[in-house]
C-alpha cells in the first residue's frame, strides 16, 4: 500500500484523499481488510486521531466498512458508494479522471431532458418569468469574465429548473453534478461556450416549460445539452490520446 506521509498534519482530508485514491485505483481491493489505525498513522505520519476521523468518514460515504472487532474492511465502492463521492472521484491529485467526466456528460445529457419535460408539467407559468428573466441576463452577460458568468447563469436556470420537477431524487443528482462541476468554471469556460452562449435555445426552453409543453422542453433541453457534450467528449478524448500513460 504505497501511501506516503502526509505533510500537513491537521488535516485529515489529507489522510482521507490518500486512502480514497488507493481504493478507487485498486491499490486497496474490494474486501481487503485495512491496516490498524496505528499502523496508518505510522505510515501518513498523523495523529491516530486524525485516521480515525478520516476512516469515519469513509464509513459514511460507504467507502470502507467497520466490522465488528473493529476491523475496517474495503468495499465496492462502484456498488456502495453514492452521488456525494463524485466531486472527490472526479479531480484526484490534481488530475481530471477521464472516465468519471465522461461519465457526468453522459448523466446530463440524459437527465436534463427528462428534468425539463417534468418541469414542464409541473412548473408550468408561474415559472416562465423567472427562467426568461435569467436568460435575459444570460444574453447580457459581457466581458472578459463572462464565459464564467455565463456558466453561473446557466447552472442557475437548471437550478430553477430542477426546482420546478419537484423531484428529490434529481435535486440530489444536481447537487452532486453541480459540486463537481462548478470548481472547473474557469477551465471550461472556452469548451461550454457552446452550450451557455445559446441564448434562442434556452428561450424555447423556457417558452416550452412554461407553456407546459413536456415533449418541446425535453427536445429544447437536448438542444441546449448536446452541443457542449459533443465538444467536451471529443476534448476528453484528445487529451486521452496525447496523454502519455505512467
Amino acid at each position: 500500500m504505497p501511501l506516503q506521509p502526509v505533510t500537513r498534519r491537521s488535516v485529515p482530508d489529507e489522510v482521507f484523499e490518500q486512502v480514497l485514491g488507493e481504493v478507487v485505483d485498486g491499490g486497496l481491493a474490494a474486501g481487503e481488510t485495512l491496516p490498524s489505525e496505528r499502523r496508518l498513522a505510522e505510515v501518513l505520519g498523523v495523529s491516530r486521531p486524525a485516521v480515525r476521523e478520516a476512516l469515519q468518514r469513509m464509513a459514511q460515504t460507504r467507502l470502507v466498512e467497520v466490522r465488528q472487532g473493529g476491523s475496517t474492511t474495503v468495499r465496492d465502492f462502484r456498488r456502495s458508494a453514492g452521488l456525494d463521492l463524485l466531486p472527490r472521484l472526479l479531480v484526484r491529485g490534481g488530475r481530471l479522471d477521464g472516465a468519471v467526466a465522461r461519465s457526468i456528460l453522459e448523466a446530463r445529457l440524459a437527465v436534463g431532458p427528462a428534468v425539463a419535460a417534468l418541469a414542464a408539467e409541473r412548473g408550468g407559468p408561474v415559472l416562465e418569468a423567472t427562467l426568461v428573466d435569467t436568460v435575459d441576463a444570460l444574453a447580457a452577460a459581457d466581458g472578459p469574465d463572462s464565459g464564467v458568468e455565463q456558466q453561473v447563469l446557466a447552472l442557475a436556470f437548471w437550478d430553477q429548473v430542477v426546482d420546478a420537477a419537484d423531484s428529490l431524487v434529481f435535486r440530489l443528482m444536481f447537487n452532486s453534478l453541480r459540486a463537481a462541476y462548478e470548481p472547473a468554471l474557469e477551465a471550461l469556460a472556452p469548451l461550454m461556450a457552446a452550450e451557455v452562449g445559446q441564448v434562442d435555445a434556452y428561450r424555447v426552453l423556457a417558452a416550452a416549460i412554461g407553456g407546459g409543453d413536456p415533449d418541446t422542453a425535453r427536445a429544447a433541453a437536448d438542444r441546449v445539452l448536446r452541443p457542449a457534450t459533443a465538444q467536451l467528449m471529443a476534448a476528453l478524448a484528445a487529451v486521452e490520446t496525447t496523454t502519455p500513460e505512467a
